[in-house]
């Protein structure tokens, strides 16, 4: 078992059976299901309009090479710069290099998933660099020492009252402050620093191709304020984020605003081109897009390359029942639930995180929710058939899983046992099964035998 694998054992067992942790997520979770309930009402036909979202997306990725090359044309001419980074390790040293020309001392973040992929906060950090971030929820995550719990709502794991306490903790502000008043303590703290940043530094919901832009999607306006006030923008977008046209936000802001949060559509979208031309006012002087590689060409190489028509929704996330169980921590991955299950791996070692694939009932629940249609629950099961494979599955496991399939092909076999021996025989698996579980009871005849039994004694 991988150290990895044993911490995930470890922390899925404690969250599961944690009641204030559970409580939390089933109130936040329940908010975004009466959301969500309401948002897809816009749709005549919200089949139809996901279908058109898989397509894009399946052409976007269909035509990888072609599409990220276009943006890169079209982006350069429209006078930002594109640099290409294979890893992490590159990605950051690329920021690095842009804040050192440019005597960076404060950075102004809006959300961004990718950046918590490259670590890049703490990587700034040891530089002496500070690093702000201006989202409500990465911002309380931040102030509290921790990464996001979940890839749309950072802080979900967090109540009204944890964050009031937090704050007090940290700012002395008032033990009983209510969510405005935090709030409004939040907008007051990074107004100064929007004004004061060296740069701003942003991820990006989408590559666009045609007109060389990304477009940026969010609800408080502090992404606009981080990408527009400071005189550079860096942005770092996964490849996989391309998408072929303009035209293809149509479909795809509002169906990842009702996944995503509920609304019709986020209340602000940005499509940002470059850096400010001579006739404007307001921008940055340069701007620069990192596109992160970072395992995604591996990903595509291989039967799960769907996997990258992602949309970061969080709906499957929102959905999954092992999720809403054991949390966004105990996966240990910047991307979690289903989708995290599935590219992780990939991203930073299967036979470190293969176990993620196992983590789950297979009840196609996330399938159904996707807004890109992606064949959630078939790619991990395609992660688990790898993983026998590649013979990363436990010896003890797999012996287990033999007999088990000799005795089920086995009618004779099945009744060889009586109950009370097969109860004491499971005896040796409830460490497995759970300390929290109890374990089936075998009835002392099977079932072939009582019927046969019954069947005998009515005629």
């Amino acid at each position: 078992m991988s150290k990895s694998e044993h911490i995930f054992l470890k922390k899925s067992t404690e969250k599961s059976f944690d009641l204030s942790h559970r409580k939390t997520i089933k109130f936040n979770m329940s908010k975004y299901d009466e959301a969500f309930e309401r948002g897809k009402l816009q749709f005549n036909n919200l089949e139809q309009a996901k279908q058109i979202v898989a397509e894009s997306k399946q052409k976007a990725i269909g035509n990888f090479k072609k599409y990220l090359l276009e943006f890169e044309k079209n982006f350069i001419k429209n006078g930002g710069e594109v640099i290409w980074a294979l890893n992490s390790n590159q990605a950051v040293d690329e920021i690095l290099k842009i804040i050192t020309q440019n005597n960076g001392k404060l950075i102004v973040k809006s959300k961004s998933m990718t950046t918590e992929e490259i670590e890049l906060n703490s990587a700034l950090e040891k530089h002496g660099i500070e690093v702000m971030e201006t989202d409500l929820g990465e911002f309380i995550v931040q102030v509290a020492g921790e990464k996001p719990y979940h890839i749309v709502t950072p802080a979900m794991h967090k109540s009204k009252e944890d964050v009031s306490k937090l704050f007090f903790d940290k700012f002395n502000t008032p033990i009983e402050s209510t969510p405005q008043e935090i709030t409004e303590f939040v907008r007051q703290k990074l107004r100064q620093k929007f004004l004061t940043a060296d740069i701003g530094i942003s991820g990006g919901n989408f590559l666009i191709a045609d007109v060389g832009a990304i477009a940026l999607t969010e609800n408080e306006g502090n992404a606009l304020l981080s990408v527009s006030m400071p005189k550079i923008h860096i942005a770092i977008v996964g490849i996989e984020k391309i998408i072929p046209s303009i035209n293809d936000l149509n479909y795809i802001w509002p169906v990842l605003a009702t996944h995503g949060t509920g609304q019709n559509i986020s209340a602000y979208n940005s499509i940002i081109s470059g850096p400010k031309k001579a006739t404007e006012a307001d921008g940055p002087e340069k701007m620069y897009v990192i596109l992160l590689d970072n395992g995604r060409s591996d990903l595509y190489n291989t039967e799960l390359y769907s996997a990258l028509n992602c949309i970061r929704c969080g709906a499957c996330l929102n959905n999954c029942p092992i999720y809403k169980n054991i949390g966004g921590y105990t996966y240990e991955t910047t991307y979690s639930g289903p989708i995290g299950s599935i590219i992780s791996p990939h991203y930073n070692g299967f036979e470190e995180l293969k176990h993620l694939s196992f983590a789950c009932t297979v009840c196609g629940k996330c399938t159904e929710v996707c807004p890109a249609k992606i064949d959630l629950h078939n790619l991990l099961l395609i992660n688990r058939r790898n993983a026998v494979n590649q013979g990363f599955d436990k010896l003890a496991w797999k012996k287990g899983m033999n007999f088990y399939k000799r005795t089920l092909l086995s009618r004779k076999k099945m009744d060889r046992y009586n109950g009370n021996l097969k109860n004491f025989a499971f005896l040796f698996v409830k460490s497995i099964w759970g300390k929290q579980r109890a374990l089936p009871k075998f009835s002392k005849h099977s079932f072939s035998k009582q019927w046969t039994k019954n069947k005998t004694k009515n005629q």
